[in-house]
């Protein structure tokens, strides 16, 4: 019986995915996001198109997670069976954390080309351009450099609020 496989490659430890598996992810983004800059250029409806579309995809990455990513999905079908098994594996938490900060960058951008502000909708997708192709190109995946200084500030937001006041019945 083969392997299961999942998003991020083989069966991996809960929680973790093939490493190889949110580069792959990067690229697609990279290409989709290079396509709405080039549509930005020439027809702002079908930019937004695209952004609204990545956006979407951003939205179901941050919510399900790598292994139920769409272009996620793409990998496991057509490009795990085709590779050795995974040798390195990373944690999937981050990676929904950037899949967030994603569909944060699409969704200025989308609300750029709504409302006619065709430049913004251009620098926020080229921010979201950017943050993919360092990943996809180098390995560097920025939301998750980010996600455990966010993680920490919002532990340390949760430790340092003040308790309900309580008035201590003597009985």
């Amino acid at each position: 019986m083969p392997p299961i496989t999942t998003a991020g490659g083989p069966a991996t430890a809960a929680g973790q995915v093939d490493i190889r598996g949110p580069r792959f992810v990067a690229w697609v983004t990279t290409a989709v996001l290079v396509v709405t800059l080039l549509l930005a250029a020439v027809a702002t409806p079908a930019a937004t198109v695209a952004i609204a579309f990545q956006a979407v995809v951003f939205a179901l990455g941050a919510v399900s997670g790598p292994r139920r990513h769409p272009y996620g999905l793409l990998y496991a079908r057509f490009v795990v069976p085709r590779l050795a098994p995974a040798t390195e594996t990373e944690p999937a938490a981050p990676l929904r954390f950037a899949q967030l900060l994603g569909f944060v960058f699409a969704a200025v951008s989308l609300l750029g080309f709504l409302l006619g502000v065709s430049v913004v909708g251009a620098l926020f997708a080229g921010f979201a351009l950017f943050a993919a192709f360092l990943n996809a190109a180098f390995g560097i995946c920025l939301g998750c450099k980010l996600y455990p200084l966010v993680t920490r500030l919002a532990l340390r937001s949760l430790s340092e609020s003040p308790a309900p006041n309580r008035i201590a019945s003597h009985h």
